[in-house]
């Protein structure tokens, strides 16, 4: 019996049995894509035997965790890396998504495990360059496999009988079976994820399988969603051109939280892990100076100090600039308006600049009490001593309000040796070995206490 083209939507998943210019389900053009075929108009379905089991009873899967001693990597992944996982890491081309699992394949060798890199985009020549230049040692059992055929990598990897496989990237691949749709299409793309999951959900020798994922223009996983939730695990690197600074962070976990967030530095040698970001979003400076200002923020379980910057002077033009690296441009204006309001600062006129010391973005609310305190320290050209750490939000009357996790921030603070904390009027017991704490109810208060 004759059977129909199946076209799918690359956004959504929406199937349909002939072509349409325009997705039906979510309305993007020129989105339908040929997968393959449908199954005969009038073919009955069969119906597929299953076996039914009490949840109590269902035997657990040896699914413990291994520790790559990559520790930015292993707290994002949720304590380190489950054996019968399947994670697919994304980011924009040059952001250092090859580097860092090579340096994960090295790595993992070294705690005892054997891994396969399969590669389809590099020659094992190109592929030892990298090593040669990001990996000091390389280790006895790190495999490299330059193909596009993933039933070759599959045949190998069970024939090396390896814990680990790498697949760069998955939308390079092809399974004869699919063919002749090429690679990157949504059927092959869709498939070889499947067959890397059935690879590694084997209970006789289940296998740790990192999937490297192409990212499109709208900087989104390249293909169907289908395959972001057929994974265990989706991370994302971000960072941008030029900036050293290096973000990885969970948009899916299985076996952990999606909120933490994991911090590298791009260098020669390759992605480094900052184990001790407070530390590397601070600047080491004899004197204090003004615009700058310390606070925390939460990102994930883990606090972090951060120094926010800021510059003003006049401006020439009719409309002064607003610029910021590190929070929204409307929390900007926000603070200004405030400041403008309630501690009747004429910033009207004022080109201001603000931006977090490393690169670092925000969206905690909490870091804004040391925001205000850095645009004060700006405006009135004085120094807030550099032993201070301001925590707190700020609402539209000025108040110093309360933030998420306030006393997981004061322990950082307060681990970190700094002598003041500065937080809002609270009637709950703070607790710090060394540190002393300053409590306000408005921005009044401070500024007058720190910059008068």
């Amino acid at each position: 019996m004759k059977k129909n083209n199946l076209y799918k939507c690359e956004n959504c998943g929406y199937e349909s049995a002939g072509y349409l210019g325009k997705c039906p389900e979510c309305g993007s053009w020129g989105s339908l894509v040929e997968v393959g075929n449908s199954q005969p108009v009038h073919e009955k379905s069969t119906t597929h035997q299953a076996t039914v089991q009490k949840l109590k009873e269902i035997e657990s899967v040896n699914s413990d965790r291994v520790i790559s001693n990559i520790k930015e990597l292993d707290r994002v992944m949720g304590g380190g890396i489950v054996r019968d996982s399947v994670t697919i890491v994304t980011a924009r081309p040059g952001a250092g998504k090859s580097t860092l699992l090579l340096q994960l394949s090295n790595a993992l060798v070294e705690e005892g495990y054997k891994v396969l890199y399969a590669s389809g985009e590099e020659s094992g020549s190109q592929i030892k360059k990298r090593a040669e230049r990001v990996i000091e040692n390389i280790g006895e059992d790190l495999y490299i496999m330059a193909t596009n055929s993933l039933d070759a990598v599959v045949a190998k990897a069970e024939d090396l009988d390896v814990d680990a496989l790498i697949v760069d990237s998955i939308q390079t691949f092809v399974l004869d079976e699919y063919l002749p749709s090429r690679a990157g299409s949504p059927k092959q793309s869709l498939e070889c994820a499947y067959k890397c999951v059935e690879l590694a959900k084997n209970t006789e020798k289940p296998k740790m399988v990192f999937l490297v994922g192409q990212m499109n223009k709208a900087d989104e996983l390249q293909g169907l969603r289908s395959i972001e939730h057929l994974v265990d695990t989706v991370l994302y690197i971000e960072g941008e051109a030029g900036d050293p600074l290096r973000t990885l962070m969970a948009t899916k976990n299985r076996y952990g939280s999606t909120g933490e967030i994991g911090f590298f530095y791009m260098e020669e040698t390759g992605m480094k892990s900052i184990d001790n970001p407070s530390e590397y979003f601070m600047t080491t400076r004899e004197e204090a100076v003004k615009g700058s200002s310390l606070g925390v923020i939460k990102e994930g379980t883990r606090a972090i100090v951060m120094e926010v910057e800021s510059l003003m002077n006049k401006t020439f033009t009719p409309y002064p600039s607003r610029i910021t690296d590190s929070i929204k441009k409307d929390s900007l204006n926000i603070m200004i308006s405030i400041l403008e309001d309630k501690m009747k600062l004429k910033l009207f006129d004022m080109n201001v600049v603000l931006k977090a010391v490393g690169g670092l973005k925000t969206f905690d609310p909490g870091i804004n009490f040391a925001i205000i305190m850095s645009l004060a320290s700006s405006y009135y050209n004085k120094p807030i001593k550099k032993d201070v750490v301001f925590i707190g939000d700020v609402s539209l009357t000025g108040e110093v309000r309360k933030t998420e996790g306030l006393q997981t921030k004061i322990n950082e603070a307060d681990r970190l040796g700094f002598s003041e904390i500065a937080i809002p009027k609270t009637s709950a017991k703070i607790k710090t070995k060394n540190a002393k704490i300053v409590e306000f109810k408005n921005i009044n208060e401070a500024i007058d206490y720190y910059l008068s």
